[in-house]
């Protein structure tokens, strides 16, 4: 997937403050436009679950959800905000993010609460993993900052991640 990022007068690649090279701007900004629309989608679904889930565990399960949500939520500023840091467009509507992201929708009508813990689980590895090569990119264009932020980020997938998992164990005895 290629996408193009243009400059304009309100939009200048390479924001003089971020010490990087237009070209390193560039690159990193589409990996974070990508990585942008994949939060907004993983959040989305998250809070779908949300507002769906049922079954003996509802509660905790609701509860989970929406925390895990907010979290993601929170992470989308913090990317966007890097992006327009570096001299970058972040996204700017719904049809941006549908066009730019590489996690799948989840519009089935009913998703048991399992499929529910284990899609997101799987989604939040895939965020890690997606933002392990966009922290690799950074060290390898010298944009320190940005590499910070994913370190960040990553952690807070795994541990996603981790309790989607922990929450599906099944109790031992």
């Amino acid at each position: 997937m290629t996408m193009e990022l243009t400059a304009s007068p309100s939009n200048v690649l390479c924001n003089e403050h971020s010490g990087i090279s237009e070209h390193a701007a560039k690159e990193i900004g589409v990996s974070l436009a990508a990585l942008l629309a994949d939060l907004f989608a993983v959040y989305v679904k998250t809070k779908n679950f949300h507002w769906h889930v049922t079954g003996p565990h509802f509660h905790d399960y609701h509860r989970m959800f929406d925390e895990q949500a907010n979290q993601i939520l929170g992470s989308t500023d913090l990317v966007a905000e890097r992006a327009r840091k570096l001299g970058v467009p972040a996204l700017k509507s719904i049809s941006d993010i549908a066009s730019k992201q590489r996690v799948r929708d989840n519009d089935d009508a009913y998703v048991p609460a399992p499929a529910m813990l284990s899609e997101l689980q799987q989604n939040n590895r895939y965020l890690a993993e997606q933002m392990r090569g966009l922290h690799e990119l950074c060290e390898e264009l010298s944009d320190i900052a940005t590499a910070g932020l994913i370190e960040t980020l990553i952690d807070e997938a795994e541990q996603r991640a981790w309790f989607l998992q922990a929450s599906q164990a099944m109790p031992s005895g």
